[in-house]
């Protein structure tokens, strides 16, 4: 994984996000900026499982000229491993473990951040994979599953296997979303491991990317919400960290930007159906629309034709008026953020 991180900043990772980052979302944010490198949707691995065709296009068509990197999620050792190896026959420039995913159906099967409860598991099949996968190898992880106390252990199990990556939501399997994030875990995992950690969690613009970078030193920072809040971001920190002038997009431009996932997703659809994709807008929208206006996040949650997503979003969003930086401090869907800039008002922040 070290050679894709850039010389003289951390390197910027698009987080993977179920049934969000697919394919017809990294061809539109890549019109807009890019990260340094991508991660897949995960694959479902179980003892019947196949390779996921349509995230698999997220490898195979990607033309963004980044590195890709295909995530797996599950808990049966042998359908690792051969999945595993079936995914390292694509253009991979690695094969990533989730072993951070908090959504409950996916613990209740032990698998994802349902795995951190059974440490001497998640170690063998880090040691099984490890010897399986003759590439890059990479484990995504929370902190523990109740407490962030189980983090130091599982960082000695990290420790023990030769992974060339691990990346690090500052937040326990418990915690969901809900709280801040923990920079101090972060930093301690910076100074323990010998490959290059990414930290991920409350990255939303670029003063809390410059504020997760200085207190962790971490290799790289990895976003999700944020970048599909504003598609702008990777390019506005890299900005930040150069010292360029920074994109600054209006209201316009994220009508732009919703309508054109839209379509691009509408024609990826096989048997387009009109209700679906509202639906499937609505996974998106979520992360979007909060901060921009009370009245379009009510309506944007309770709408249900295609008729009202185009008027509701010309209504709201057809103007000139430029783009708010941060989401509401009190934002249910982005909690705690505001945490890693208070943590360090008054204090002077420089990049690399």
């Amino acid at each position: 994984m070290r050679e894709y991180i850039p010389s003289g900043r951390p390197a910027l990772v698009l987080a993977p996000m179920q049934d969000v980052t697919d394919l017809p979302f990294m061809r539109v944010l890549s019109r807009r900026s890019l990260p340094d490198w991508f991660v897949t949707e995960y694959f479902r691995i179980h003892p019947d499982s196949r390779l996921n065709k349509y995230i698999l296009r997220s490898i195979c068509e990607n033309k963004t000229g980044r590195p890709i990197f295909a995530q797996m999620i599950g808990r049966d050792i042998p359908d690792l491993v051969r999945s595993a190896k079936q995914l390292s026959l694509y253009p991979v420039a690695g094969i990533d473990l989730n072993l951070g995913c908090p959504a409950p159906v996916v613990c209740r099967k032990d698998a994802g951040g349902g795995l951190l409860r059974s440490p001497a598991q998640v170690n063998e099949i880090i040691g099984a994979l490890r010897d399986a996968i003759p590439g890059n190898f990479t484990v995504k992880t929370r902190l523990g599953f109740t407490t962030h106390d189980e983090f130091p252990a599982l960082l000695e199990i990290f420790r023990s296997h030769a992974i060339d990556g691990l990346t690090i939501h500052g937040r326990t399997v418990a915690d969901r979303y809900q709280t801040p994030v923990r920079p101090d875990c972060v930093k301690l995992a910076v100074g323990i491991m010998p490959c290059p950690v990414i930290a991920n969690g409350n990255v939303v613009d670029a003063a809390t990317a410059l504020a997760y970078h200085e207190k962790t030193a971490a290799s790289g920072l990895m976003i999700g919400r944020g970048a599909i809040r504003n598609p702008w971001l990777f390019g506005q920190i890299q900005a930040a960290f150069s010292g360029q002038p920074a994109p600054a997009p209006t209201h316009r431009d994220l009508l732009e930007y919703i309508l054109e996932l839209s379509e691009e997703l509408a024609r990826e659809t096989p048997g387009y159906r009109p209700i679906p994709h509202i639906q499937r807008m609505k996974k998106t929208l979520v992360y979007i629309c909060d901060g921009i206006h009370p009245d379009f996040e009510h309506a944007i949650r309770r709408m249900k034709t295609p008729e009202e997503f185009h008027m509701l979003c010309h209504h709201y969003l057809d103007n000139p008026t430029a783009l708010p930086a941060l989401p509401p401090a009190s934002s249910r869907v982005f909690c705690g953020f505001s945490e890693l800039l208070d943590a360090t008002a008054g204090d002077s922040i420089s990049p690399m």
